[in-house]
């Protein structure tokens, strides 16, 4: 199963205000995404949770003489796309800072939600994936490599293979749970 990324080089910024006139910024992969978001009332303040949200005001990039020289004088989406090309990957750029001390993030999940989520992505990769066990990092390798076919799998790895594995490029992530021992 591949890994889905986002880059953050083809999203476009917004300044957004809520009905409380809480300002903040957000990334988007399009126009059309916010639009779609916000009508199914999925984008809201991370001050006070307001999902009545706009466009606020962007003061827009003036490109001068001085600028260009330094290279500022582009839109954002061309400073990172710039930085990427010449300097490895962009920074994410800097969270608004939350008023009031209110949390910026989202509610946090009850016990039973968690132990919900869980259980269904256990589900999800019980039923998607074959069971390797302590053979994991080394069918990792084999499949990564092109010497078995590709699928997805899961099982038990030590930290250094693990380790290892993601230095050669192979794909993988920890599950928050302990696999269920498959006997043969």
């Amino acid at each position: 199963m591949p890994l889905h990324i986002w880059n953050t080089l083809s999203m476009i910024r917004y300044m957004l205000k809520c009905s409380e006139e809480h300002q903040f910024e957000s990334w988007f992969r399009s126009a059309e995404a916010f639009e779609s978001l916000k009508a199914s009332g999925q984008v809201s303040c991370p001050v006070c949770g307001s999902s009545e949200v706009q466009k606020a005001m962007m003061a827009p990039r003036v490109s001068t003489a001085r600028n260009r020289a330094e290279g500022t004088g582009a839109s954002v989406e061309q400073q990172h796309q710039h930085a990427s090309e010449h300097h490895g990957a962009p920074q994410p750029p800097d969270l608004p800072k939350p008023e009031h001390g209110l949390p910026m993030t989202a509610p946090v999940p009850s016990a039973k939600e968690v132990e919900q989520a869980v259980a269904k992505l256990r589900a999800e990769v019980e039923a998607n994936s074959d069971y390797v066990g302590v053979e994991f990092a080394k069918e990792a390798r084999r499949i990564h490599e092109g010497e078995t076919p590709a699928r997805s799998i899961y099982g038990e790895a030590k930290i250094d293979e693990a380790k290892a594995l993601l230095e050669e490029g192979v794909p993988l992530l920890p599950l928050p749970f302990t696999p269920k021992r498959k006997m043969n």
